[in-house]
């Protein structure tokens, strides 16, 4: 895990601190972020250790726009 004053800031947090920290960590390395995947799964490893909340569901993570995450209407339901 890199030795930054935003990963010192860990020790203090609570597990649904640590599960959104590990969201963002998360976000960034799906952004293509060097570094952040390591950290991620870190801090994910983490929440898991301290059996606190899940991470975030993948859905939540999803960064395409959101008209491509939609479903596409059938052909038959025009409204």
């Amino acid at each position: 895990m890199e030795n930054s004053a935003s990963m010192l800031e860990t020790q203090n947090l609570d597990s649904n601190g640590l599960a959104a920290l590990a969201a963002e960590w998360r976000r960034r390395a799906l952004r293509g972020e060097e570094n952040a995947r390591g950290i991620a799964h870190a801090l994910e490893v983490e929440v898991r250790r301290i059996g606190g909340t899940r991470p975030v569901p993948a859905h939540d993570l999803d960064t395409r726009p959101l008209a491509l995450r939609q479903p596409d209407r059938p052909w038959w339901k025009p409204w």
